[in-house]
């Protein structure tokens, strides 16, 4: 990057993560909540007080790439890249090559963070793999031998589970999720703990068994994040975790889009 640095943004439905590269090194990484009404003044304010606080030069930004799932607030983040490192920035969907075959019957439908994921494990891992995402929905990810974005499955996710029991039932309390010390609950919180919970650690051995299965060739099962070392630790069916597969991957697709290299 020429002494510059690198401001990556993955933008999810629930949370935001800001991470700045310097070269091929993560100097740094704050997560914000999501509000699709935020301004690209109030990013810029929020994202230069962390820099500050970590010692980081906001002049020193000098390239942006994005990767978003609210497009109702792509404009915003595209502003705060523009006026805060001096160029347009790689937008994934966009502007973006990510250098991989998408073996799915309509591209234009993945997400960006599935695809930026996708990149992101077959660098580290290689392939084939199946990529867990515990974000707002729980999502199975399938990568080929060669990096192929093949598909996958979704499920709803951790916290979304919680708060749908909670909001259909005026005597079910908002929780938050943690692995119980046992199967059978003897109160109303440790009963919805359990169940989430290992209700959650069979879909993942069921899933990734019937993905394995359908698949035909071994392949491993990599999980990332916020909630992925909680069921990581539970199961077999995950053989690793990683939880910045993601921005990985935005410094690979960025690398990729200012190169040329690869497929779109």
């Amino acid at each position: 990057m020429s002494g510059t640095l690198l401001l990556a943004i993955d933008q999810g439905n629930t949370n935001t993560v800001f991470a700045v590269f310097r070269e091929n090194g993560l100097i740094g990484q704050w997560r914000i909540a999501t509000e699709t009404g935020r301004t690209a003044d109030e990013y810029a304010v929020w994202l230069r007080q962390l820099l500050d606080g970590d010692g980081i030069d906001v002049g020193e930004l000098g390239d942006a790439i994005i990767a978003s799932v609210t497009p109702q607030a792509l404009f915003d983040l595209k502003t705060l890249c523009r006026e805060h490192c001096g160029r347009e920035p790689v937008v994934v969907g966009e502007t973006a090559t990510l250098g991989i075959p998408l073996r799915i019957d309509d591209p234009r439908e993945a997400g960006a963070d599935r695809l930026v994921n996708a990149v992101g494990a077959f660098v580290r891992f290689g392939g084939p793999l199946v990529v867990i995402d515990f974000g707002t929905a729980t999502t199975f990810d399938v990568i080929d031998e060669d990096g192929g974005f093949a598909g996958g499955v979704f499920a709803p996710g951790v916290n979304l589970a919680l708060d749908a029991m909670h909001r259909i039932s005026a005597r079910l309390p908002r929780i938050g999720i943690e692995k119980p010390g046992g199967v059978i609950g003897t109160d109303t919180v440790s009963c919805m703990q359990s169940g989430v919970y290992w209700g959650y650690v069979s879909l993942i051995e069921g899933v990734v068994r019937r993905i394995r299965g359908e698949y035909g060739k071994p392949m491993r099962t990599i999980a990332t994040g916020g909630l992925a070392p909680l069921f990581d630790a539970a199961t077999d069916a995950i053989d690793g975790f990683d939880p910045d597969i993601t921005v990985r991957g935005l410094l690979e697709v960025w690398r990729r889009s200012r190169e040329g290299v690869g497929r779109p």
